[in-house]
């Protein structure tokens, strides 16, 4: 046989490896604007609505939770970058059905918030141009978006770091503005000062209802994770990851701190229009500031935000089914990257089918939009602390299997382990409180069923593949 039949015959395996690049400009605007999203610029009114200038409190706390997840999830990180991120750490230091279950909640949270965020941003199109009904921006609007991660990484990259530009100069705007108003030196407008922060109470409705706000706006935060994945697309992802791990302090204070504060201080806590739908905390504060065109500009803040979380949740959620299927845990095609390129077409393929799927339901008379989306949007409901408990018991399991092998961890968590004990204990009461509380109680026993559901199917799936391995 010549040489030339023989390599005829030969089978030639696919590639299944990724691409390296994202460029340390994308990735720092990534870790930035990462937790940046719709929860902040409208969810947020309908928060200090209910927990008065409290609400502060409960952003603070959720941005505490995120600053320790982040620097557990950074420590594991940056020992061992990899695109699983968390679902890969929880597999190697809890187990491989720990690593199934959290990497399939979370790849079906991103897949499932794509169609959320094309619903929104089909409404504010829809909004702009009546004579064209939602349900075609909200198709149009996902199929353009996810056809940027067809694409090398890069070009995810470059669309995500202007849009994440987009976001954080208009947050800056938002507090040199509310700053000058605070200072009284703003000229135009209706509020001034600091009187609101305390005029009416600082806890208006008491304890409980700052508790209820605080389990809320602790999913605001999902997102910041993201870096620690894409990290792994580029040249030097250790450091990019201690980076981002480094800056999500003054992240988290300067951006939703920051805001919430100067938002309280200046509109009053019991203003209907903050605790309308849809209307937005960003807006109403413009809007009493005189701001001319406040509704069209936080509605162009506000679409330019769910695209950038629409394309950032599809290329989360193809590289998590992708590393699934390098661990064994998705079908093996989903692992094959497109040649010269790395991108990992069958993953995105498989993640966006399910959004466009979601999407063209909202054609159907019979299955009303945002009924299907809020019945699936309810099994995503707790993931967000899921991914948070999964990080801490991995972090715990890490560092000593990392000191045991006398390995160099850069980036330490700090009080280890104690911090992350309490940080355990914070989000199981978390978990049960919400158990408890009418309004998340939906939530909590949808998502239960959901993580349930998967985790079943994942020892079932491993304790079969263990006896064929031994038959």
């Amino acid at each position: 046989m010549d040489a030339t039949s023989t390599s005829t015959s030969s089978k030639v395996e696919p590639e299944s490896k990724l691409s390296a690049s994202l460029k340390s400009r994308h990735l720092t605007m990534m870790s930035i604007a990462g937790v940046i999203g719709g929860a902040l610029f409208v969810g947020s009114g309908s928060v200090i609505h209910s927990a008065g200038p409290a609400a502060i409190l409960a952003y603070l706390a959720g941005g505490i939770l995120v600053v320790l997840i982040m620097r557990m999830l950074g420590e594991m990180a940056t020992s061992s970058p990899d695109t699983g991120s968390f679902s890969t750490y929880a597999e190697r230091a809890i187990g491989r059905w720990a690593g199934f279950t959290i990497g399939w909640l979370y790849w079906w949270f991103w897949v499932i918030l794509m169609a959320w965020e094309a619903y929104v941003a089909g409404k504010i199109l829809h909004g702009w141009f009546p004579s064209i009904s939602v349900n075609v921006f909200v198709l149009a609007t996902t199929l353009v978006l996810i056809s940027v991660n067809f694409f090398n990484v890069k070009h995810y990259g470059e669309f995500e770091f202007w849009f994440a530009l987009i976001k954080v100069v208009a947050i800056i705007c938002f507090l040199v503005v509310c700053g000058l108003a605070v200072a009284n030196l703003w000229p135009t407008g209706e509020v001034h000062g600091i009187s609101n922060l305390t005029a009416q109470g600082f806890m208006p409705n008491g304890v409980e209802a700052v508790v209820v706000a605080m389990l809320g706006v602790m999913f605001a935060f999902l997102g910041a994770e993201i870096v620690t994945i894409a990290a792994a697309e580029s040249k030097n992802p250790s450091e990019q990851i201690v980076k981002a791990t480094n800056s999500v302090v003054w992240r988290v204070c300067l951006f939703y701190v920051g805001s919430i504060f100067l938002i309280v201080a200046l509109v009053p806590w019991n203003d209907p229009l903050m605790g309308q739908s849809g209307y937005g905390s960003y807006r109403r504060t413009l809007e009493l500031l005189g701001i001319p065109g406040a509704e069209f500009v936080m509605n162009f803040v506000v679409l330019t935000s769910v695209s950038s979380c629409l394309i950032s949740a599809h290329y989360t959620a193809s590289r998590m089914l992708f590393s699934l299927s390098t661990r064994g845990d998705a079908p093996s095609f989903f692992k094959i990257t497109r040649a010269g390129t790395g991108v990992p077409v069958f993953a995105i393929i498989g993640s966006c089918s399910v959004a466009v799927f979601v999407a063209l339901i909202n054609f159907s008379d019979t299955l009303r939009p945002k009924d299907v989306l809020d019945v699936l949007m309810n099994t995503t409901g707790m993931i967000a602390l899921l991914v948070y408990l999964v990080i801490a018991f991995s972090q715990l399991k890490m560092r000593r299997k990392l000191e045991a092998e006398g390995k160099e961890i850069r980036l330490k968590m700090w009080l280890f382990p104690w911090l992350t004990y309490l940080v355990i204990v914070f989000i199981i009461g978390c978990l049960v409180t919400m158990a408890f509380v009418p309004d998340y109680q939906v939530l909590v026993f949808s998502t239960g069923a959901a993580a349930a559901i998967v985790a079943l199917m994942g020892v079932f799936m491993h304790v079969r593949a263990a006896r064929q391995l031994k038959g």
